[in-house]
């Protein structure tokens, strides 16, 4: 039988990894209903926005994490370490954003109101010295207009580590039934 040069190279690559060609994916055993195996959810675990975005991914079993205060520090007292959150070294809101957007791929600020103040300006402030793709949503007359935007942001700037930036509950009330609507119509049946 003749063998070409591409059939051994595939060969010898294929007895290096052992001898079945099972994808890495399938190789790794992921036993997740609702896997995205190329986003992660980074947030700072405040209330509204960030904790709705943690929620939701915790819901979906879909990775998260992100850096929060030290003390772990947010306006209903110590987030709970069901959250896969770290602690900066200071007890710093500023700290605590600045790294999460340093780690992350890109930045998705939701908010209710168009005017951004208080942390959510900070957020959109530090994205952009620190060159990070940003988008701000807000809700609009049609709510999968918000969800093809994120989803079209995620595709175009490559993010597997999306970080969610918004204001607190006691600031916008409606955020995190915003949030959360827009990252499930997003993301919720489709792998990206």
């Amino acid at each position: 039988m003749r063998t070409t040069r591409r059939s051994q190279q595939a060969d010898s690559q294929s007895s290096r990894v052992g001898r079945t060609s099972i994808p890495k994916r399938a190789a790794r055993g992921s036993h997740r209903v609702n896997e995205m195996p190329h986003l992660k959810i980074f947030a700072g675990g405040q209330t509204g926005a960030d904790r709705a975005a943690l929620d939701w991914a915790r819901r979906r079993r879909i990775p998260h994490g992100g850096w929060c205060p030290k003390g772990r520090l947010a306006e209903d007292g110590v987030i709970d370490r069901e959250y896969r959150l770290q602690e900066t070294p200071s007890a710093s809101y500023a700290e605590r954003t600045e790294w999460n957007i340093r780690d992350s791929h890109g930045t998705v600020i939701f908010s209710v109101s168009e005017a951004l103040a208080g942390g959510t300006l900070l957020a959109a402030n530090v994205a952009r010295r620190l060159k990070k793709p940003l988008l701000h949503l807000c809700p609009s007359a049609n709510p999968a207009d918000a969800a093809k935007r994120l989803k079209a942001f995620v595709a175009r700037h490559k993010i597997t580590v999306l970080n969610v930036a918004g204001p607190r509950a006691t600031e916008e009330s409606q955020i995190t039934r915003f949030v959360e609507q827009t990252l499930e119509q997003a993301f919720g049946d489709t792998p990206i």
